[in-house]
């Protein structure tokens, strides 16, 4: 077995964050607004082979070059962003809000005089209301709409070879719009399935797919072409008792 990625401690990462505050304020300066983590560290949550993740928030627009880079025994990903870029990403709603949004609302400060992490925690939820439905229109029609119809030729195709696939990816879309739907985010990417079928609102047939697929219970493609009719059916009934309809009734032009 090869030796990296390796195993650290909290204390190594967080003694590593500190090397980055200090070379990133020596580097910029004034510049710099505020320096953060988020991710399985900021929630206390992380294993001995998590990356550092980390925010850098400047004054003014610049030209400074995201970095994501292997170091001694650490994977580091640093986004440096100014104010007002870091305000509107935050703010952001689209398909990936539920996956993305706590990267905003849970972070450990390094850096930050003015409590800059602090005002950004509510701005995920900011357009959440108004934005919801119609990202998960969109959605519907360029993803799980999609993935259904690649599912369904692969089994009339008799080549089934697809059909595991296409389930890992109807499960996850289905996953990120239940995030939406229930405006709820999920604290890392590695427990969205099970944060996910904790919450009240789901569709039919989902929590079934989900134990499937944790269990990596895809083999039996017939039975696993089932599960996936059963969740599309599930998702649209579900889809529709929001009051979302995202099929047009006449040409768009």
């Amino acid at each position: 077995m090869l030796t990296y990625p390796v195993s650290t401690t909290r204390s190594e990462k967080v003694d590593m964050i500190a090397v980055l505050k200090e070379r990133l304020l020596a580097a910029y300066g004034e510049q710099l607004l505020a320096i953060g983590v988020y991710g399985s560290i900021a929630l206390e949550t992380e294993g001995p082979y998590s990356d550092i993740e980390m925010h850098v928030v400047t004054k003014e627009y610049h030209s400074i070059e995201d970095l994501e880079f292997i170091y001694d025994k650490f994977k580091i990903e640093i986004g440096f962003h100014d104010k007002q870029a870091f305000f509107e990403k935050a703010k952001k709603i689209d398909d990936a809000w539920a996956i993305k949004a706590g990267a905003f609302i849970h972070v450990l400060p390094v850096y930050d005089p003015t409590n800059l992490f602090e005002q950004v925690k509510s701005l995920p939820f900011e357009g959440l209301s108004s934005s919801a439905h119609r990202v998960m229109k969109e959605f519907m029609v360029w993803e799980p709409y999609e993935t259904i119809a690649k599912i369904r030729n692969s089994y009339h195709s008799g080549n089934h070879n697809y059909i595991p696939l296409g389930a890992n990816d109807l499960v996850w879309q289905t996953a990120k719009l239940i995030g939406l739907a229930n405006h709820t985010y999920y604290s890392t990417r590695a427990k969205t399935y099970e944060e996910s079928i904790q919450i009240e609102s789901v569709p039919s047939g989902y929590k079934e797919m989900v134990q499937h697929v944790k269990n990596g219970q895809l083999m039996d493609t017939e039975m696993v072409y089932q599960l996936c009719e059963n969740l599309w059916t599930g998702l649209n009934d579900w889809v529709e008792s929001l009051g979302l309809d995202y099929r047009l009734k006449e040409l768009p032009f």
